[in-house]
C-alpha cells in the first residue's frame, strides 16, 4: 500500500495514478475521500465495486464551472454560481450525461471545492473532474486518517495521500427544483441559511 504526503511530490504521484485509471485516498476541502477520474468509466466502476452498491451515484467534483458544459444540465448558467458556496448542488441532467455517472438517475450531484485545497490542485493538474465519495464502507464512519482508511480498504486503493488527522463535515447537499426551487438534502459544511443568502443574489 503506497502512502505519500500531501505535498507537491504527492500531488504528482496522485495525478499519475489517476491518469492510469487508479483510485486515490486523499483530502478534499471537507473530509478525506476516495477519488477517481470521472471521465474514465472503468475507474468509476471500480470505485463503485470498492465503495458502495452501484444504485446510488457519487458526487462529482469539478475544477471549474466551465466543466458544467460537459454535463449538459437543465440549468441556466446563472445558476452555476450556486456552486461558489462549495455546497453540493443536485442538477437535473440531459440524456447526454454518461449513465455510469448517474446510475440511471435523472439528476447529478456536483460540487466545486475550495481553490486552495489539495483535491482542487489535483483536478487542475489532471484537467478532469473526479467522482469523490467519502472514505468509508457503507455503514462505517468516514476515515479521519490514513491508518483507518487502510483498515477499511487495504490494497484495493492504489495510493494513499496522508494529510494527517482530518475530521470535518461532509458537504451540504441542496437539490435544485425547477428554475427557482431549492430543497435541503443534507446540511454539512455550510449552513442552509447561509446558502440561501447566497442564492438570493442568483435566483430572483
Amino acid at each position: 500500500m503506497r502512502v505519500v504526503e500531501a505535498n507537491q511530490a504527492g500531488l504528482k504521484e496522485a495525478v499519475k495514478v489517476l491518469k492510469e485509471g487508479g483510485i486515490v485516498f486523499c483530502p478534499t476541502d471537507t473530509i478525506y475521500g476516495l477519488v477517481a477520474d470521472a471521465t474514465n468509466e472503468q475507474a468509476v466502476e471500480r470505485l463503485y465495486s470498492i465503495r458502495r452498491p452501484s444504485g446510488r451515484p457519487f458526487i462529482v467534483l469539478i475544477p471549474d464551472k466551465e466543466w458544467l458544459r460537459f454535463f449538459d444540465l437543465y440549468a441556466d448558467e446563472e445558476l452555476w454560481d450556486l456552486l461558489d458556496t462549495h455546497a453540493t448542488v443536485i442538477f437535473y441532467k440531459k440524456n447526454s450525461i454518461p449513465l455510469y455517472l448517474t446510475r440511471g438517475k435523472k439528476s447529478i450531484a456536483i460540487r466545486l471545492p475550495k481553490e486552495d485545497s489539495f483535491v482542487m490542485k489535483l483536478m487542475q493538474e489532471l484537467n478532469a473532474p473526479l467522482v469523490a465519495p467519502s472514505a468509508n464502507p457503507e455503514g462505517k464512519d468516514p476515515a479521519v486518517d490514513v491508518s483507518i482508511a487502510q483498515e477499511y480498504f487495504g490494497d484495493k486503493i492504489d495510493l494513499y495521500v496522508d494529510a494527517g488527522y482530518i475530521k470535518g463535515e461532509p458537504s451540504t447537499i441542496v437539490r435544485l427544483i425547477g428554475k427557482k426551487g431549492l430543497r435541503l438534502v443534507r446540511e454539512g459544511n455550510i449552513k442552509f441559511k447561509d446558502f440561501l443568502e447566497h442564492a438570493k443574489c442568483i435566483i430572483t
